[in-house]
């Protein structure tokens, strides 16, 4: 864990900017004190309930369509462990640590807010965990995203008893060997503790948390790489003026078009084509950059908003109220996760259209009777192929992301024999986030790549004093095209400028009011 400041956790009063930091980086985490009493209480609710003996649903009865079948006292434990090692039936790559360090977090802000009845140790267990950087290795596939994330949860609650493989400075190895490293002692799950653990949406809410600030950071460079492609072409930022947006309204588009205003500002390329510049309009994939990327800035912040309510939520089942002196029990359907589900699906959309237009300015560049610019964006075109298939490249992911951008929400398959018979596959929506987002991450890195090109075509005329930086910062890791050579290393190193927020770094002053 990182010398950095401590994250005092507290619990239905997460941040936005708390959980950027934690998907971002490893950082110790306490529990604010004054959530114990309320954790001691619930526990103790549930031990009364246990020893008054009425069946109450996941306490002491079976789960399911077995809701009716009471467990006998001497058989909670076993109840809960065998929940935990039947639920273990996730496949597939397991899922990162910026995304197991947010299921954690929100694991542990959820059950200490006091409605889940666990013992303060499983609360205590898990933060020790976190601080130890013992990530649970938990497989992204398996969870329909109703009745809670169940089966990547139960992975995550394997870590807690010593059972199956966790993750430690990137490295997979026996858990029970990673807790005795650590000094954590292996839980046994008393009564509700294995159910409280597993039920929620906390792993679908992580990952689309993972899609939603790779979507902000793919907006901010998508605005960028296209104020660079802007000048490249010679373009006009009259459609930028204020006036134009203002009489339409539209809060996104209206912002956009104030920091597209000022990426370009003081161009002396575009200074140079003020007068005699026979071109009336742009193509819309430059004049209307605002209006498309205003729209997806709308709509990440939405879903943002969505899911930083879902992350102080309380999303297992059954949940604890105090009724007078009275602790009641009551069975609802708060692990259904389709509010989460719509999130995921409109970062989906966001998402693919910020690839999609940014691949329309990569086409524009290479073509020479719209751009102006040599063809392929290289000197001596014939002998030298240029950009020519980096832009199939970017078409290629372009067009998959339209196929992934398909709404999962809209899906659902019944399960556990018809009791959960209707579904959100908010899981599925948010995982595949990540291979749109890499994706769009390739097509904004290789216009990056044009667009700077382009502006090195027009020297010694200079662009904007902040795409400037932008174009040093990029020259730093790919120099100029001057003839073919191996391209996917320069693609990648471009891509890996976005994926790390860099091209927004150069300006970010111009981002600070971008996301809530």
């Amino acid at each position: 864990m990182s010398n950095a400041m401590t994250l005092t956790l507290k619990p239905g009063a997460m941040t936005l900017s708390e959980l950027r930091g934690v998907w971002s980086a490893a950082a110790p985490l306490s529990l604010a004190a004054e959530a114990y009493p309320v954790i001691e209480a619930a526990a103790a609710a549930v031990q009364a309930i246990v020893a008054k003996g009425d069946a109450a649903y996941g306490i002491n009865t079976g789960f399911g369509l077995l809701a009716k079948t009471r467990i006998p006292d001497e058989k909670l434990e076993q109840l809960q462990r065998n929940l935990i090692l039947s639920h273990s039936v996730g496949t597939g790559e397991l899922m990162s640590d910026a995304v197991c360090r947010l299921i954690l977090l929100m694991k542990i802000g959820s059950l200490a807010r006091g409605y889940s009845g666990v013992r303060p140790l499983i609360v205590d267990t898990l933060i020790k965990l976190y601080n130890a950087g013992i990530m649970p290795a938990i497989p992204a596939k398996g969870s329909v995203g109703a009745s809670g994330d169940l089966a990547p949860l139960s992975h995550m609650t394997l870590a807690m008893l010593g059972v199956g493989q966790v993750r430690v400075n990137g490295v997979l190895t026996d858990a029970l060997d990673a807790l005795k490293a650590a000094g954590i002692a292996p839980v046994v799950l008393a009564a509700k503790e294995g159910l409280a653990l597993i039920n929620g949406t906390q792993v679908s809410t992580a990952l689309a948390l993972h899609g939603l600030f790779m979507a902000e950071r793919l907006l901010e460079a998508g605005m960028v790489s296209g104020a660079l492609s802007l000048d490249a072409a010679k373009g006009s930022d009259s459609p930028f003026d204020a006036r134009v947006h203002e009489v339409r309204g539209q809060p996104g588009q209206i912002a956009a078009a104030s920091i597209y205003r000022q990426l370009v500002s003081d161009s002396a390329i575009r200074a140079s084509h003020l007068v005699g510049d026979e071109r009336v309009q742009d193509p819309y994939c430059l004049r209307c950059q605002p209006q498309v990327m205003g729209a997806c800035w709308d709509i990440i912040n939405n879903a943002a908003r969505t899911l930083l309510i879902e992350a102080n939520a309380v999303t297992d089942n059954p949940l604890l109220f105090k009724d007078g002196e009275l602790s009641v029990v009551v069975s609802g359907g708060n692990f259904h996760a389709e509010p989460v589900a719509f999130a995921a699906d409109t970062l989906a959309l966001a998402i693919a259209e910020i690839g999609s237009i940014s691949e329309r300015r990569v086409s524009l560049l290479i073509d020479a009777t719209l751009s102006g610019l040599p063809p392929f964006l290289v000197r001596d075109p014939g002998v030298n192929s240029g950009f020519m298939i980096a832009h199939v490249t970017a078409a290629a992911l372009a067009s998959e992301n339209k196929s992934l951008a398909h709404p999962g929400s809209v899906d659902t398959i019944p399960t556990s024999a018809n009791q959960e018979d209707h579904v959100s596959m908010a899981t599925y929506a948010a995982r595949r986030l990540d291979d749109m987002a890499q994706n769009t991450a390739v097509i904004i890195g290789i216009e990056l790549l044009a667009a700077a090109q382009g502006i090195d075509f027009h020297r010694p005329l200079t662009t904007s004093p902040h795409l400037e930086h932008v174009h040093a910062q990029l020259r730093q890791k790919v120099s100029f095209y001057e003839e073919d050579r191996f391209f996917a290393p320069d693609i990648e190193a471009a891509k890996g400028m976005v994926m790390r927020g860099e091209l927004s770094a150069s300006c970010k002053e111009l981002f600070t009011t971008l996301h809530p």
